[in-house]
């Protein structure tokens, strides 16, 4: 049995869903994990974040405006009254649901409940087509097997065991439908996955029942060389391995969530990237198979913040470094590059929530200086390092001015901290230095 996820433009329109109903319809049995439809997620943030401004008015204007477009979408998707009824009155409940947190006190507990929706939508409006269509499907609820521990860390164990049993009472079906992004806590709360969830989710359940292969149909055909939003005329890698693919996911290949491949790892389950526009396309497959040499990639991450850690003490003083990494550590942030000489240390990190308190703290022994907008360039291929041909990425040296370079902490990493005002034409230099030489 293969796991299918379809992100939100997969499933963003009724010509979209018509689609999707084709490709997930060959006769094998298969889990459909799907996203919100697209927009409906950022629509759902302001609404929350309307309610936490105390702007009752702005939220329910935006709710009124989202529910209708819902409606718009049954009428064209459902042309059998009892269905077109049956999944107005559910979308409808949402809708209420909604309207009612406008008059609540915000926490962040009902932001998760109200981000939720989006997914809770599209797989019942979802389910109830393919039921039109003469489609034998079942809903599997995510909340009653997807769950994270105390450390918001997917919780393996709970997953299998709950997705079994979820499994087991369901009525046996050709296709089962459920939600990705969407889990409960510790503490039983509905939280989520973070941005870009739902492929999260589905590798989590292809791990949980060993699936054959997992899937993320997405509105690109496979992981490209470099970033087509900026570059022309790239292309998609036809193979990478998990540990290539999990560098690009990390430093801003925006098709991946970054842990995607974790769970399916171990068992050497193969993901596939498909472009749902193009269902015959091959796509990328993602396996432990290791196909050429060198560069085969370009990403890139934005919202660095760069910090240089200058003491005079740090020669040959023992225990530096360890007091540097635990004052991150306290604070939960974690740490992307980093770079060492004699008397100072340069580290880079994405998320600066804590960065007042990381400054005050490293202030006590040391000279900080800071620098924000930064984005780290990360250049992924096998055994990069070794490569005959990597030399070739420092032409960009003459062209753009390179804050910290990180080489020869993996192998199959290169990367260059850059400002981010430098980041389109440094992505455009290395694709012109580096790919016409590149076999992939």
């Amino acid at each position: 049995m293969k796991v299918l996820k379809f992100g939100g433009t997969s499933v963003g329109s009724v010509k979209n869903m018509s689609n999707v109903k084709d490709i997930i319809t060959d006769g094998s049995k298969k889990v459909v994990v799907l996203s919100a439809m697209s927009g409906t997620t950022n629509q759902l943030v302001a609404i929350a974040k309307y309610i936490e401004n105390n702007e009752s008015n702005k939220a329910i204007d935006k709710i009124n405006v989202l529910h209708e477009i819902y409606f718009n979408t049954i009428d064209e998707l459902l042309k059998e009254s009892l269905l077109n009824s049956e999944v107005k009155n559910y979308v409808s409940s949402v809708f209420e649901f909604l309207i009612e947190s406008t008059d609540k006190d915000y926490t962040e507990a009902l932001k998760n409940r109200i981000l939720a929706q989006g997914e809770l939508l599209s797989t019942f409006m979802f389910n109830s087509y393919l039921k039109q269509e003469g489609i034998s499907s079942t809903l599997l609820p995510a909340l009653s097997f997807m769950r994270i521990d105390e450390f918001k860390e997917p919780d393996s164990d709970y997953i299998e065991a709950h997705f079994k049993s979820a499994i087991d009472l369901a009525e046996d079906s050709e296709i089962y439908i459920t939600q990705g992004f969407i889990c409960l806590d510790s503490n039983d709360e509905i939280s989520n996955l973070q941005r870009g969830g739902s492929d999260y989710t589905a590798t989590l359940i292809g791990a949980a029942f060993k699936a054959d292969e997992v899937q993320i149909w997405t509105d690109i055909d496979g992981m490209h060389n470099n970033d087509p939003r900026y570059v022309e005329n790239t292309r998609a890698i036809s193979n990478l391995s998990f540990e290539e693919a999990a560098e690009l996911a990390y430093f801003g290949a925006k098709i991946l969530h970054p842990q995607t491949v974790t769970p399916v790892r171990k068992d050497s389950i193969p993901v596939r990237l498909k472009n749902t526009m193009k269902p015959d396309a091959h796509g990328t497959l993602i396996s432990n198979s290791t196909l050429g040499d060198g560069i085969k990639a370009i990403a890139a991450k934005d919202n660095i913040t760069a910090i240089k850690i200058k003491s005079a003490r740090m020669l040959q003083a023992h225990g530096f470094l360890k007091k540097v990494f635990e004052i991150f550590a306290t604070n939960e942030t974690s740490i992307d590059m980093i770079t060492t000489s004699e008397v100072a240390v340069s580290l880079t990190i994405d998320d600066d929530k804590n960065l007042d308190k990381i400054l005050a703290e490293l202030d006590k022994f040391a000279m900080i200086e800071v620098d924000k907008n930064q984005s780290i360039v990360c250049l992924v291929g096998h055994s990069v390092v070794n490569h005959q041909g990597t030399y070739k990425l420092f032409k960009i040296l003459q062209d753009v001015k390179i804050r910290m370079i990180s080489y020869g902490g993996s192998n199959n990493n290169i990367s260059l901290l850059i400002d981010s005002k430098d980041k389109i034409n440094t992505l455009q230099k290395l694709n012109s230095y580096l790919f016409e030489l590149v076999t992939l």
